[in-house]
């Protein structure tokens, strides 16, 4: 199917979807996936340089129509999750329709970057989310309808749903129901490349796994003891003493503690790499922001870096160091961190913390806001506030509106009122760019100490220090060595006092 009819089927859906909502209830439901361009403004550039990971990710798709979903959701636990046609579901208080309308548009992009179709989708307005069902039991059945009606084999909560509310639901809507935590999880675990993301990702799919495991019958090998059950089974039913979803529980515990050694493991190769940056005093800036906002594509238009760039949520996990340099050159680190959503399971803040603790060592912060976005206030706030989380709050930050393309004059001046200081960039279309490349430059660290030298010719890898680490304020050439007026750092001051000279 090609991508022009891909794009006018999901129209004529999302039609069909807010004209439905009309008639079933006040509330719209929702429209396109905002999160995710589309096809047109998404196009890649040679910027993006080499994209054979974007390639084989492509590579295996679903293929429609070979559903093996079974009705009986009892065995839903212990099968890969996997996302086909899906209806959403969330509930919001009174006033709060257009967040929630964001945040389940948000959700049609998660569930479309995990892989599935979404159908259709509905939003329930209620004070609090039913503690049986989430949504309340009249609601359940009417959602029961579309399910049954649109062909749907899962639902997904715009939350994370407690267990006892999962399996209620499944009870009355006779599909799998799955909460915002699985598909980021899941999307996660499809991204995730190198050997400490991968278990960053397991360790947090465990602790979200580990209250809600359960089972059903003669599998659970529980204990028992006397006369018991119908068939009178008697002696030699009783069980070892301990419950099969305790072993479980029990491998469970046992995986978590493993995998958070190996995480603690791989630190001291990052403190290392992270030192040498520090011996050699070389300014590093991370690039943090909502998933989504362009953060790969602006390194890559800073740095020409080739990192992966894909128009979809969560693209790239694994953090990515690239070098650069000043204009007078001097060189710096960029480093491109994974990104935030709202609501972000608390078991990715932690498990990735090892890897935002990039963002707490660098000495500028470069904050990526999707200017296109229907929400950029609400991704400010989420991304500081998890900034906050992981202790990184006073950091220097620059704030840079992504998308410049995308937006008019009306919504610029709108984002300025939110940030007056921001930068508006595209990385698609390089506006923008060296504007903040100098900003980025002015904002780095200057070197501590100020230093008059006349440094032989014999000692050129002195100067060679100088123009990599130091500011080089001045020099000239003269019959005894090159004289040079220069901030430096205390290491280099260091070496270069022997050759100290009065100003």
């Amino acid at each position: 199917m090609t991508e022009t009819t891909n794009d006018k089927r999901t129209d004529e859906t999302v039609d069909r979807v807010l004209a439905n909502a009309e008639q079933r209830t006040e509330a719209h439901v929702f429209g396109s996936a905002q999160a995710i361009q589309d096809a047109s403004t998404a196009a890649h550039t040679d910027a993006d340089g080499a994209q054979w990971d974007l390639e084989d990710r492509h590579a295996l798709r679903r293929v429609a129509g070979l559903s093996t979903e079974l009705e009986d959701v009892t065995e839903v636990e212990y099968r890969q999750l996997r996302l086909e046609n899906v209806v959403l579901v969330g509930v919001y208080p009174q006033g709060a329709q257009d967040d929630a309308e964001n945040s389940l548009r948000e959700l049609a992009a998660l569930a479309e970057t995990a892989g599935a179709v979404v159908l259709d989708g509905l939003l329930q307005r209620r004070p609090h989310p039913d503690p049986a069902t989430y949504i309340g039991r009249g609601k359940a059945q009417e959602l029961k309808g579309i399910v049954a009606a649109t062909g749907a084999d899962t639902v997904i909560a715009d939350t994370e749903l407690a267990p006892s509310q999962r399996r209620a639901l499944e009870d009355v809507v006779k599909v799998k129901v799955i909460d915002r935590t699985t598909v980021i999880l899941d999307i996660f675990s499809q991204h995730a490349k190198s050997r400490e993301g991968k278990a960053q990702v397991e360790l947090a799919q465990l602790e979200y796994l580990l209250p809600r495991l359960r089972g059903w019958g003669d599998s659970m090998s529980r204990q028992a003891g006397g006369q018991v059950g119908a068939g009178g089974a008697g002696m030699g039913s009783r069980g070892p003493g301990e419950t099969k979803i305790e072993l479980d529980r029990r491998r469970i515990r046992t995986k978590m503690a493993l995998l958070r050694r190996q995480i603690r493991d791989f630190k001291p190769a990052r403190e290392a790499k992270r030192a040498e940056r520090k011996r050699n005093t070389i300014p590093s800036v991370a690039i943090a922001g909502y998933t989504n906002a362009g953060k790969s594509s602006l390194l890559n238009a800073l740095t020409s870096a080739g990192v992966l760039v894909e128009n979809a949520l969560f693209a790239t996990l694994d953090a990515t160091v690239r070098r650069t340099e000043t204009a007078d050159g001097r060189v710096f680190t960029l480093t491109d961190t994974v990104g935030f959503v709202r609501n972000l399971p608390h078991q990715l803040v932690e498990a990735f913390r090892s890897t935002l603790e990039e963002v707490g060592e660098a000495d500028v912060v470069l904050h990526v806001v999707d200017g296109s976005h229907p929400d950029p206030a609400g991704q400010l706030q989420t991304v500081r506030d998890v900034l906050g989380d992981v202790g990184v709050r006073d950091m220097p930050e620059i704030v840079v509106f992504n998308k410049a393309d995308l937006i008019d004059d009306d919504e610029r001046l709108v984002l300025r009122g939110l940030e007056p200081n921001a930068h508006f960039v595209s990385s698609r279309s390089g506006e923008g760019i060296p504007e903040l490349r100098a900003a980025v430059e002015e904002a780095l660290p200057k070197p501590a100490i100020e230093i008059h030298a006349l440094v032989p010719y014999d000692r050129g890898d002195l100067v060679a220090a100088i123009h990599e680490t130091g500011m080089l304020l001045s020099s000239e050439h003269g019959e005894h060595g090159t004289a040079v007026h220069a901030r430096v750092s205390e290491r280099l001051a260091a070496e270069l006092a022997p050759f100290a000279v009065a100003n």
